[in-house]
């Protein structure tokens, strides 16, 4: 029987993130995916500077840049069109050293991802394979599973499995875990198109906030054009695979184009869900992504929580497969994330119901109050920062439950070398930001441990960042996130 320290199920953006980090700190990997290649539909079409920064650590900075365009914020608009309010995001580079927001295709995502990863000789993808059944056995778990093309039965033993295998996780049954459900259910008519005509439309997201029919509309590449509307019941996709049935919903924004110059690549219908998996780990097999969580679309957090997941979970793992790190660290992953997961579902849900819910009256009351929302102090900046919550506490989280901290926030991807990041100099290791010079002592204490010692000079950006803080000193952890901050080094190293 073949034996690997992790095998991964599921080969989409989530399960290739995690693979690609591991292979970083050079654990091997098999990943076990059911579709010969690229899955070829469009799903996830945005990502934020956070996640941005996610795919710059794999390696792949230029090469998203090149698919991708940075979105310009949210309009939200009447059923005539009108702009009831609008909260522009900076598409320049900021705090993470991206744009805030940025729209792609998903395909041409999972496309460099897959690239990329064939750089690295300890991970093997294989397609057209159907995992059948997990087993946990003493120091281990067994893994069944089936060539899709020959019908082949074959097994693999590996120390860890990521199940990274979608909604409907086989790796979420084999551990007995189930989805709890949040309260929203909506079924929505998903519809992307190909046009080499210019719409001339804003550059971001709008969202129809139209009691008959709330929408959402956005471009996600040169050609490629995305709209979404929620479905009345009794209607199906296939009331609407036609460009003459289509047409009526998406002339607001087509204008006089024919309909001989719009191509339908896709009309599908999703029901869009809140949940969140009641546990996301069982001894050796834990839950990444849609396995673990479902998030409706309208803060464009889908696939960023899987990517996030990877990134908290990967060097943890990596750690304890390599002795460094104690495997009571991986009790950390669901304690993290499934809080973080949770609160950014939960603010999805907010923002889905309070642009589409309440038919006419609900439609009244948007008309009244959203033009005057910039006026509610700090509201518009909620609206537009990209900064997600941080980090619940943990053996890995040191935050004081009383006191303002940055412990669990993500340190920024400032400048820290000529024009070289943070992100860069660090590389996936422990680093240690500091405002005042350590002591010779302590200079060799964090040598001896492998951490980086980066100091932040006045003026410069991670320098304001520990003042806003309250802090001196963080030591920041291999994902980016700070551990624990203070106005001691001791206090916290």
């Amino acid at each position: 029987m073949t034996v690997v320290p992790v095998v991964i199920v599921g080969a989409g953006p989530t399960g290739l993130t995690a693979a690609t980090l591991l292979a970083q700190y050079g654990v091997e990997c098999l990943i076990l995916e059911r579709w010969d290649s690229v899955y070829p539909q469009p799903r996830a079409v945005a990502l934020d500077d956070e996640v941005h920064r996610i795919l710059a650590r794999l390696g792949l900075r230029d090469e998203f840049a090149a698919i991708s365009r940075p979105h310009r914020g949210l309009r939200l608009l009447d059923r005539n069109m009108r702009v009831l309010a609008e909260f522009q995001r900076d598409v320049e580079p900021g705090r993470h050293g991206y744009p805030q927001g940025s729209m792609f295709d998903q395909p041409e995502l999972e496309a460099i991802l897959r690239q990329n990863l064939k750089q690295y000789d300890t991970v093997t993808l294989r397609g057209n394979t159907e995992v059948t059944a997990l087993t946990q056995e003493a120091g281990g778990v067994r893994i069944d599973f089936t060539d899709t093309a020959t019908g082949e039965h074959d097994v693999v033993r590996a120390a860890y499995v990521l199940g990274c295998d979608g909604a409907n996780s086989l790796a979420r049954a084999s551990i007995g875990a189930s989805m709890q459900d949040l309260g929203f259910t909506q079924r929505w008519l998903v519809i992307d198109v190909v046009t080499e005509a210019d719409l001339g439309q804003w550059e971001g997201v709008h969202q129809l906030s139209d009691p008959a029919r709330a929408g959402t509309y956005m471009r996600i590449g040169k050609t490629r054009y995305r709209w979404e509307f929620q479905l009345t019941p009794g209607e199906t996709a296939d009331d609407f695979r036609d460009i003459a049935q289509l047409h009526p919903l998406i002339a607001r924004w087509t204008g006089n184009i024919p309909v001989g110059e719009l191509e339908i690549i896709r009309a599908a219908e999703y029901t869009f869900r809140a949940q969140v998996a009641d546990r996301w780990r069982d001894r050796r097999v834990f839950l990444l992504g849609d396995a673990a969580h479902l998030t409706p679309p309208f803060i464009g957090q889908g696939m960023c929580a899987g990517l996030r997941d990877g990134m908290n979970l990967a060097w943890k793992l990596a750690g304890v497969l390599d002795g460094t790190l104690p495997e009571t660290v991986l009790d950390t992953y669901e304690i993290e994330r499934r809080h973080h997961a949770r609160a950014m579902i939960k603010l999805a849900k907010f923002i889905g119901t309070a642009m589409t819910a309440g038919g006419e009256v609900g439609n009244l009351i948007r008309r009244a109050v959203a033009p005057r929302l910039h006026l509610v102090p700090g509201l518009t900046d909620l609206a537009t920062d990209s900064q997600t919550p941080p980090l619940h506490r943990s053996d890995l989280v040191i935050r004081p439950r009383l006191r303002r901290t940055l412990a669990g926030r993500l340190c920024p991807n400032a400048t820290v070398d000529g024009d070289r990041r943070f992100d860069d100099v660090a590389a996936g290791r422990f680093a240690i930001v500091t405002s005042h010079e350590p002591s010779p002592t302590q200079r060799a204490d964090i040598e001896r441990r492998g951490a980086l010692l980066i100091t932040a000079e006045p003026g410069s950006e991670l320098y304001q960042w520990l003042r806003t803080g309250g802090a001196r000193v963080a030591v920041v952890r291999p994902d980016g996130t700070v551990l624990s901050a203070g106005r001691q080094l001791r206090a916290c190293h």
